[in-house]
């Protein structure tokens, strides 16, 4: 990858994950805790995203499966390392998914979020 972070995976661990096991980013990143928007503001993109945490109001493994899908298909290649949750609420009133993205950036562009 041109921007220098890098997906790591074991041939020790699990083959089935759809995603990475672990990512490195270059020494000198800062990170970004946001999705596509966010990262935008920061000239960041989907593919400087180092780790997901997905949020699910569920207790049903399909829906786990259909969200697990619909980020899939956002990510595409850039299979980072994700952790997929079923919760039983989450902050706002009817939320259903949260998506927690980290990213990380070289120091050379500076962020300006609005």
């Amino acid at each position: 990858m041109t921007n220098g972070i890098q997906l790591l995976r074991s041939s020790s661990l699990f083959s089935g994950a759809p995603y990475a096991y672990a990512a490195q980013a270059p020494p000198g990143s800062r990170f970004v805790f946001n999705m596509e928007l966010a990262l935008a503001a920061a000239a960041a993109s989907i593919t400087d995203v180092i780790f997901t945490r997905i949020l699910v109001v569920t207790n049903d493994r399909d829906d786990l499966r259909n969200v697990w899908t619909v980020v899939g298909e956002r990510f595409g290649d850039h299979d980072v390392p994700s952790t997929l949750v079923g919760v039983t609420v989450l902050g706002y009133r009817d939320q259903l998914v949260e998506i927690e993205a980290v990213a990380a950036l070289s120091d050379a562009v500076p962020a300006e979020c609005p």
